[in-house]
């Protein structure tokens, strides 16, 4: 009789991330409904006047990005992580450079379809904003709601996969892309609570840009052991994945 496979520690960790980022997203609802001044703090400079649950907010954001800056192994995932030399760990053989310059172009290629998709999602989002159709406390709720839906990705079903064709988070080019798109669309909101997200998220993403060119090798599961389905530790995977993992094996 087969065990059945328990769950990893990082998938565990994960879903609970997912269960408090739902009720912080319930919590962000309830609020809007009856007590909507507490977003108040995100028009302009207001973010300087008051306190509110808003604020709370912002420091977790913010402390999440930190993170990513991070080699943090035992709280993140290594596909969060490949930009780190520390946790790169290069194949015995010797790196094929040309296949890995055309892997690199084909999934940067992809990646840039997601970035167009998603800017036109922004100015879509922006207009709204603008034209008052949408409000300062919606805006915010929308990021929230992506915030929830950054770990659905990971977790349990992605759309951009069938754009990247990526077979798992640990292996996808634009992993750390997540907190610039949950803050992009907020852009429109012009205020320092929504431009110091926007800003840093963008900082997180440039590195990660700079970091896919300067070492490539280290986003291939054909130069980077680390990122092999049969090295894999976090085990972050749907079912779809882990039958590529036993492939693999």
């Amino acid at each position: 009789m087969k065990r059945r496979s328990t769950m990893s520690k990082t998938r565990a960790r994960y879903f609970l991330r997912l269960f408090g980022r739902i009720v912080i997203l319930l919590i962000g609802v309830l609020t809007y409904i009856f007590d909507k001044e507490q977003f108040d703090v995100a028009k302009g400079w207001n973010f300087f006047h008051s306190l509110s649950l808003m604020h709370l907010l912002w420091g977790i954001w913010l402390w999440d990005m930190i993170l990513q800056l991070m080699p943090v192994k035992a709280h993140i995932s290594i596909g969060s992580q490949k930009i780190f030399e520390s946790l790169f760990r290069p194949i015995k053989e010797k790196i094929n450079h040309q296949n890995l310059k055309k892997y690199i172009k084909d999934t940067t290629a992809a990646a840039y379809e997601v970035m167009v998709i998603w800017v036109a999602l922004t100015v879509v989002l922006s207009l709204l904003h603008v034209t008052g159709i949408i409000d300062t406390g919606l805006m915010i709720l929308i990021s929230i709601f992506f915030y929830v839906c950054d770990l659905i990705c990971v977790l349990i079903w992605c759309p951009f996969r069938l754009i990247m064709k990526n077979k798992c988070c640990t292996t996808c080019r634009i992993f750390n892309w997540d907190h610039l798109m949950m803050f992009l669309p907020i852009v429109a909101v012009n205020s320092f609570y929504s431009w110091s997200l926007v800003v840093f998220s963008f900082i997180i993403w440039l590195i990660w840009e700079l970091c896919v060119f300067i070492y490539p090798e280290r986003f291939w599961e054909n130069s980077n052991m680390a990122l092999k389905c049969s090295e894999c530790t976090d085990k972050l995977c749907t079912q779809y994945c882990r039958k590529l993992r036993k492939q693999a094996k």
